[in-house]
């Protein structure tokens, strides 16, 4: 009886495999006057994955479960007596190595079938597949006890969810990917300004928003797609060993929670200027790092909350929590910003540095403008104000003193006699400009060039200026001078001056650099004579 079933049973198993073939591509469909019989040319064309679950369940498991329904009324259950216990379980054993011969074939091709599904849009099929599978397996189990089909079909039901998970969250990076590709397109792409606008490029809060509720919306397609694994009509859905697991390590941790550390990585790629990201326009650093922002405040419990209520995860089941999630996005939002505001820096004090090394300050003519490159520096800064200002809030001041906009650098040296007179009560006449200046240094309050940026406009335009003046300086100190020479650092010192300071938080901080400036040019003067303060500020208003 066996090996008459055998044959049928492989004839069966032999269909899958040519279904399997044609699906994959390995073969194609036979041609009419090929086929050995009419019923042949339906397994003769491609099945999506519900029929060919149909399929095998109406073939191969129908017959082997009437296989075993024959074979136990048969060996099994007839009338018997002690002595022939021993013969009905060599029967039995007999007939379970069969089954599970044949079955772990079935299993084979099955699960071959549901992975060639990993690229498909819709889980619906998929899961009525799955379903209507698990349950034929569970009534194979009433038919042979010692036989566990239900758990191991479980675990290609597991296995098949986890592939969709994974596929997944390779969708969902990708996504992330084409959205930072458009934002860079949106960055580089050049804007008709219309009459009343401003040219700032393109409105980073509206790139900004559109991003993130494409981020949101992306997620809660795959949420709902993912559903379809635990709805309330599909068997193996109800069991805990499949439910609880898919819902916690699969969607919440596998899914959502390494989705979100994914975007966290990517940004700090930018970060790092050895990586193949180190080369992103300072602009999209700004935007990921308000995206962070955004994430930490908002975006990140939201997604976890909807994952919880949606696959409905208890407290003590849950795993990476919102804490340590808003925690990492928060950092990384630390840091994208200190980067915007070191790449930033960098970029003005590459202009400063550059016009200071290739001019002859010895030689050079009596000042009568101010030089380009500083009226470049406050337009750049400018410009970077108006960015920082659509994706940041103001942040808090100092409060200003009334006339910060007309302190000038032509009384410098009158400045620095009063300064001497006043040391000269306490020291000696004798008492040099440098060390005067470097006592003065003791008492002022020092100033951290690379601080930590706050998440305020005013801290990203302070950093971006200190960085920017202290390069100045350390130029300053490295040139010799005339007094021309030093005339036009007066100037040029004036003009930044009139501009910078209502950018940072503190003017006095603009002040100080400043200051730093005019007297490291001092020092560095071979014939220290100052224009008038009147010159200078008409140069300054004319230019």
């Amino acid at each position: 009886m066996i090996k008459i079933a055998k044959n049928t049973l492989d004839d069966n198993l032999e269909s899958l495999d040519y279904q399997l073939k044609l699906q994959s591509g390995e073969e194609k469909p036979k041609l009419p006057s090929e086929l050995e019989k009419p019923s042949d040319a339906y397994i003769n064309q491609t099945m999506d994955i519900l029929e060919f679950i149909d399929y095998s369940c109406n073939s191969f498991l129908s017959n082997i479960c009437l296989v075993i329904a024959s074979y136990i009324d048969m060996f099994i259950n007839r009338p018997k007596d002690e002595d022939e216990e021993a013969i009905n379980d060599i029967a039995l054993s007999k007939l379970v190595n069969f089954i599970m011969g044949l079955m772990e074939k079935y299993f084979f091709y099955v699960e071959r079938r549901v992975q060639l599904e990993r690229e498909t849009g819709d889980n619906t099929i998929l899961v009525r597949a799955l379903d209507r599978f698990h349950r034929r397996l569970q009534a194979m189990n009433k038919l042979l006890p010692d036989t566990d089909f239900a758990r191991v079909g479980t675990d290609i039901v597991s296995r098949a969810a986890h592939d969709r998970v994974v596929h997944y969250l390779q969708t969902l990076k990708q996504h992330f990917s084409d959205c930072l590709t458009d934002i860079r397109q949106s960055l580089a792409a050049p804007r008709l300004v219309a009459k009343g606008e401003t040219s700032v490029g393109n409105n980073l809060s509206e790139l900004l928003s559109s991003a993130e509720a494409s981020i949101v919306d992306q997620v809660k397609s795959v949420l709902s797609n993912l559903q379809a694994f635990i709805a309330s009509d599909i068997t193996f859905a109800m069991k805990p060993y499949f439910r609880g697991h898919f819902c916690r390590q699969e969607v919440r941790e596998g899914l959502l929670v390494s989705y979100l550390r994914h975007i966290n990585h990517t940004a700090m790629e930018f970060c790092d200027s050895m990586g193949d990201r180190g080369s992103a326009p300072p602009t999209l650093l700004l935007l990921l790092s308000r995206l962070c922002i955004d994430f930490d405040n908002a975006t990140v419990s939201y997604m976890v909350n909807l994952v919880d209520e949606q696959f409905v995860l208890e407290e003590k089941q849950k795993g990476t929590t919102v804490a340590e999630l808003r925690q990492l996005f928060r950092d990384g939002a630390q840091r994208m910003l200190n980067h915007y505001v070191s790449v930033q820096g960098l970029v003005i004090s590459q202009m400063l540095r550059k016009s200071v090394e290739t001019r002859d300050w010895l030689n050079t003519i009596e000042p009568r403008n101010v030089r380009a490159v500083m009226k470049r520096v406050v337009e750049d800064i400018t410009a970077i104000d108006t960015q920082v200002g659509q994706l940041y809030e103001e942040g808090i001041r100092k409060e200003r003193s009334s006339d910060s906009s007309r302190r000038t650098f032509g009384n410098f040296s009158m400045s620095r006699q009063q300064q001497r007179s006043q040391w000269g009560r306490y020291a000696p006449s004798t008492l040099d400009n440098s060390l005067l200046s470097n006592i003065q240094k003791l008492f002022s309050e020092r100033i951290e060039i690379f601080s930590m940026v706050e998440f305020s406009k005013v801290s990203v335009l302070t950093g971006i200026i200190k960085i920017s003046l202290k390069t100045f300086l350390e130029c300053v100190r490295l040139r010799t001078l005339g007094r021309y020479g030093l005339q036009q650092i007066q100037v040029d010192t004036h003009y930044l001056q009139l501009y910078l300071w209502r950018f940072v938080s503190d003017e006095n901080l603009v002040h100080f650099l400043l200051d730093e400036i005019a007297s490291s040019a001092v020092h560095r003067c071979l014939d220290p004579v100052m224009m008038e303060s009147s010159v200078v500020e008409l140069i300054c208003e004319r230019g």
